[in-house]
C-alpha cells in the first residue's frame, strides 16, 4: 500500500535535494528566533519577580 505524499511535500523534498545548502539557512533561522540559551539566575530571579498573578475569575473586568 502506497502512502499519501502531496504536491508540497514532493516538492520540498525535491528542492531540498537540489539546494542542500538550505539546511545550514534554515539552522540558522531557527537558531535566530527559536533557540534560546536558558536565562541566568539573575534574569530567572527578574522574570519570576515581574508575573502577576491570575484573577481567581479570569472573565472578571473588574
Amino acid at each position: 500500500m502506497a502512502l499519501y505524499e502531496s504536491e508540497h511535500t514532493k516538492f520540498m523534498r525535491e528542492w531540498m535535494e537540489k539546494n542542500p545548502q538550505e539546511l545550514e539557512e534554515q539552522a540558522q533561522g531557527r537558531a535566530l528566533w527559536w533557540d534560546k540559551p536558558a536565562p541566568t539566575a539573575e534574569e530567572a530571579r527578574i522574570i519570576a519577580a515581574a508575573k502577576v498573578p491570575n484573577k481567581a475569575y479570569y472573565y472578571d473586568a473588574n
